[in-house]
């Protein structure tokens, strides 16, 4: 086999021949053919010779050099995790990486990439301690003018080889390798587009790598840049300086790869960036400039080609959309640099007013969303990756760097847009709505940012005016002639509800309403329905009440007709409007909740889809009168599904699991009974039996839901309180069995507190075994949630044990721990380390205090226990895998009092910054109210500066306790704990007096 090739050409041609086969028969034989062959010495070889060989067809050629980077990932390296024997001789790997460098200056571009794949895979392994000769071969050959095809084959493989490299190669490769690709992209009358593209891309892969590096080698990286700096940003210059031509993509491809290595220059290297970043700045703007133009010809009026869906010979994509995307990309990336930024800042008005150009919808976007609302409603709710996207976001970031300035800017532009939006339709250009659309989409785009700077009185007084007049100008216009903006206003009307006035606001909802039940273009009904989620809300009843029974019926015959894409945005409307009708919504009761519930049946195998009915069913629920008919419609539909599991479809137990937990929350006492006697015993027995995690979460989150509601008297209702005692303890114990795969237990933590909070006297009598339980499955949990969760059992039951927790502290210590020298050791360890990643107001509220409370025991095991304090940043370098491997996190330890004091630090220091921070709602502490819950900031400087010297004082703890208030709108785990946990009246006296006594020690 050693000289397949020359000895017996014929069989492996005949083989790779048959492999291509449309017969499956023969293609399996051969397929079988060269597996068994490439166990035999030679086959590597023999595979390369047949890639190399310019007199056979492509298409064998090609396939044997695939076929040879899959031998190399099995046979090259012995210990990889790929590596099947036999092992590839020292020899043989000569011979073959010969025999590839040599067929580099192949002609045929895709043989070409093959080949050079497959010398990329040998050099992942052998390079450059066994292959030291590969960079200056590869070198040599893009210095070689006279052979091109060299040149194009050692620019892709280098290209490959640059997308893989470390810190120890790329010091090294720098200086060797960035003149000759200077030289190269400094050539155009030498070396065409493809190959200077490629020079630059390898320019942007060795950039990134060394502003990865410059984390840690800041010297020697920018001892190694700052030579390169000036000579390349002047080519960069050059290259950008020339207004961009419609019909010549090569160039885009080779300014896109110049705008991404300009990106990590900036990223990276800014502070080394000097005079040479205003030339580039003028460069790109030239570029930028230049661009719109074409933009607009090709994409958005469509008169030119776009080159949209192309791709060169290497699959990299060569549209004007991903060109432009980039250019985006760059200058957000330099109006964020707090160096850089204040360049531009001179030019701002200027770079919105073009930005918001580049929004303006292509022909493309225009026919496509025409033909399909469902990929237009999916394309504006997922902010796919296009122009419109990234221009916005650019505005985005505007506002965020320069702040009022920025906001001027945008009205500005605004207005100007506006204006010449005016000028084009009087003028009767045919597009003129597409600017006064993209206006709109950018104002509503950054909404909150304008409003939020109304309300600081940064906005010009004009600015109402100017929304109010945007939006009410084209009200009036023909909806089938320009539905995207029609779409567009209704859109925007609910952006800015806030600087409306109410009649017209009140216009746009009848608008709206009449919208969904005319026949208008679908584009248009998606505006409407995203307009009513909004406003709805907040219209006065007189003014929906006349519609809603048309409204409610063209809402269910869309429901009909929609896909995936629409089905969320009709289930929310539909949501808003039965919220909206309030009572009055109970009359359509009986029309609407068989119509969701088989939505809801239909797509229970998608989450997000079965979530959204089950939101309607709740929001319909909650209907005064509604209640008890949707049960009598919906239990004897999930008793049978419940009774006999394993004959349900895939998702269809766990999805009506979810629905009975939906009508157990805040349900009266005759609603939990009846769903008790169709539904209890089957919850159990799913638990008990299946394995499906879905069916064992929802399952467990359903009895949770049980207990809480129902608490004594779910053991009363039952034939035998003591086998249904019985039953939950064996839920809880196959749920906290160290063999169940942890995704089985995730809920288990939420459920044991009900049975302690609830059924705290059955509980007492198991309190020791449960707490040996919980720590054997927090022992053997692979995913952090359920560790965490199950942390808070144990902050509660310190809570449970006040104020004798030295007693609890004692029961833990008596308990074994496997590693450790008991339960309390582990447990700590665990919990000090877990802290900082808790979340949920009510789960970070009882740990927080329960940590204070074990503080204030004073129990002698907590000044002998350590506890891993922060992480020790061992050695220098990129941490590759070998070095985590070989080197494992390593922690300082401190006392456990001290690492207690120091939590408690953190959390009240979090929760001033939110004070000061105005409560963002997105931040972590989104559920904690706090401001008028604080008495005040001196309280807080008091705390921290306490917290401070170690000695944290009782107002500090007081005024975490006084902090961690639950939210209305904390989520229904939350809520279920909450509302029947004394906690959530604060910390009792006695327990203030405690801690008092320790701190003041």
């Amino acid at each position: 086999m050693a000289n397949v090739v020359d000895q017996d050409q014929h069989w492996l041609l005949n083989c790779l021949s048959a492999t291509l086969d449309p017969n499956h028969e023969v293609r399996c034989f051969a397929e079988a053919s060269l597996t068994q062959a490439s166990l035999q010495p030679g086959f590597g070889t023999a595979l390369s010779k047949v890639a190399a060989n310019k007199e056979l067809a492509v298409g064998l050629r090609q396939l044997a050099a695939v076929l040879l980077k899959q031998f190399v990932k099995k046979h090259w390296q012995e210990g990889e995790d790929t590596f099947e024997p036999p092992v590839v001789s020292s020899h043989e790997k000569v011979v073959i990486r010969e025999i590839l460098l040599l067929a580099l200056d192949e002609s045929h571009k895709k043989i070409c990439t093959a080949i050079s794949m497959a010398v990329a895979s040998i050099a992942e392994y052998d390079w450059p301690d066994f292959w030291p000769d590969l960079l200056p071969f590869l070198l040599r050959l893009i210095g070689n003018q006279a052979n091109l095809n060299g040149v194009y084959g050692a620019m892709r493989c280098l290209a490959l080889l640059s997308a893989d490299l470390d810190d120890k190669i790329v010091p090294t490769l720098i200086p060797a390798l960035f003149p000759c690709l200077l030289t190269t992209v400094s050539s155009p009358q030498i070396y065409d587009a493809y190959i200077r593209s490629k020079a630059l891309s390898i320019v942007y892969s060795c950039t990134s790598m060394l502003g990865t590096m410059s984390g840690v080698y800041k010297t020697e990286t920018s001892t190694m840049i700052i030579p390169m700096l000036k000579p390349w940003m002047a080519q960069f210059s050059s290259i950008l300086e020339v207004p961009v031509q419609s019909e010549n993509p090569d160039d885009w491809c080779i300014r896109m790869e110049v705008l991404k290595c300009l990106n990590k220059f900036v990223q990276n290297f800014s502070s080394l960036i000097g005079t040479e970043f205003e030339e580039i700045l003028r460069s790109l703007w030239n570029t930028f400039i230049s661009s719109l133009r074409v933009y607009e010809q090709s994409s958005i009026e469509g008169t030119e080609d776009s080159y949209d869906g192309r791709y060169d010979s290497d699959g990299a994509e060569k549209s004007l959309d991903s060109f432009v995307i980039q250019m985006f990309e760059l200058l957000l990336t330099i109006v964020g640099n707090t160096r850089l930024g204040k360049v531009v800042g001179a030019n701002v008005k200027e770079l919105v007013y073009y930005t918001i150009s580049f929004l303006q919808m292509t022909e493309k976007q225009v026919h496509t969303w025409s033909l399909d609302a469902n990929q237009f409603i999916a394309d504006e709710d997922d902010a796919n990756y296009s122009c419109r996207v990234s221009g916005a976001l650019l505005l985005e970031e505007v506002v965020n760097s320069y702040g009022g300035e920025g906001i001027l800017a945008i009205i500005d532009a605004a207005k100007q847009q506006y204006t010449e939006s005016q000028s084009r339709k009087v003028a009767g250009s045919a597009s003129w709505w597409k600017i006064r659309e993209a206006t709109l989409f950018a104002l509503s785009f950054i909404s909150e940012q304008l409003l939020e700077a109304e309300d600081s009185g940064l906005v010009p007084s004009g600015f109402q005016q100017l929304v109010e007049q945007i939006i009410t100008e084209d009200s009036l216009i023909g909806s089938h002639e320009y539905p995207f903006l029609y779409a567009r206003i209704f859109a925007s009307a609910a952006k800015f509800s806030s600087l409306l006035s109410s009649g017209i606001l009140e216009h746009f909802v009848d608008a709206a309403m009449k919208a969904i039940t005319m026949d208008v273009p679908p584009p248009m009904k998606v505006g409407a329905c995203r307009a009513l989620c909004q406003l709805l809300p907040e219209t006065k009843n007189e003014i929906t009440q006349p519609q809603l029974l048309g409204l409610f019926s063209s809402l269910s015959e869309l429901l009909s007709q929609a896909s995936d894409e629409t089905l969320h945005m009709v289930l929310e409307t539909l949501q808003a409007t039965i919220k909206a009708g309030h009572e009055s919504s109970a009359f359509v009761e009986p029309i609407i909740s068989p119509v969701i519930l088989n939505v809801w049946a239909l797509h229970i195998s998608d989450p997000f889809i079965s979530s959204d009915a089950l939101e309607v069913l709740e929001a319909i629920k909650s209907i005064p009168g509604c209640l008890r008919p949707l049960l009598s419609r919906i239990l004897p539909y999930i008793g049978p599904i419940l009774s006999k599991p394993q004959e349900q479809a895939d998702g269809l137990v766990a999805g009506s699991l979810d629905l009975v937990t939906m009508l157990l929350k805040n349900a009266p006492g005759d609603v939990v009974k009846a769903i008790y006697d169709i539904c209890f015993d089957a919850t159990i027995r799913i638990v008990l039996q299946s394995e499906d995690h879905s069916e064992i979460q929802n399952a467990t989150e359903c009895l949770a839901a049980f207990i809480s509601v129902g608490r004594q008297e779910v053991l009363a209702w039952g034939s035998n309180s003591e086998s249904t005692m019985r039953s939950l303890l064996e839920i809880a114990s196959r749920l906290l069995d160290p063999n169940l795969e942890s995704s089985g237990s995730l809920f288990v933590g939420s459920y044991i507190l009900q049975l302690i909070l609830h059924l705290p006297s059955q509980m007492a009598v198991h309190i020791h075994d449960l707490v040996a339980a919980v720590v054997r499955r927090m022992q053997s949990a692979k995913i952090a949630a359920l560790r965490s969760s199950l942390l808070v059992v144990f902050a509660r039951l310190v809570h449970m044990s006040a104020p004798n927790v030295g007693q609890f502290i004692d029961l833990l210590i008596s308990i074994p721990a496997e590693g450790h020298d008991n339960s309390f050791a582990y447990v700590m360890s665990e919990w000090t380390k877990q802290q900082g990643e808790i979340q949920g107001a009510y789960q970070i509220k009882v740990t927080t205090s329960a940590l204070a409370l074990l503080l204030s025991s004073s129990h002698v095991e907590l000044a002998k226990l350590s506890v891993p304090g922060h992480l020790i940043k061992s050695g220098v370098g990129i941490t590759t895998r070998s070095k985590a491997k070989s080197a494992p996190d390593q922690w300082i330890m401190l006392p456990l009092p001290t690492k207690i004091v120091a939590l408690l630090a953190d959390t009240l220091i979090e929760i001033q910054e939110q004070v000061l921070a105005g409560d963002d709602e997105d931040d972590d502490w989104e559920e904690v109210q706090t401001g008028d819950d604080i008495e005040n900031d001196e309280e807080f400087l008091s705390s921290l500066s306490a917290a401070a010297s170690g000695k944290p004082t009782y107002e500090h703890l007081e005024a975490i306790a006084k902090a961690f208030n639950e939210d209305q709108e904390d989520q229904y785990e939350d809520s279920l704990l909450s509302i029947a946990d004394p906690l959530n009246q604060s910390l009792t006296q006695a327990q203030r007096n405690a801690i008092q006594t320790v701190v003041r020690r």
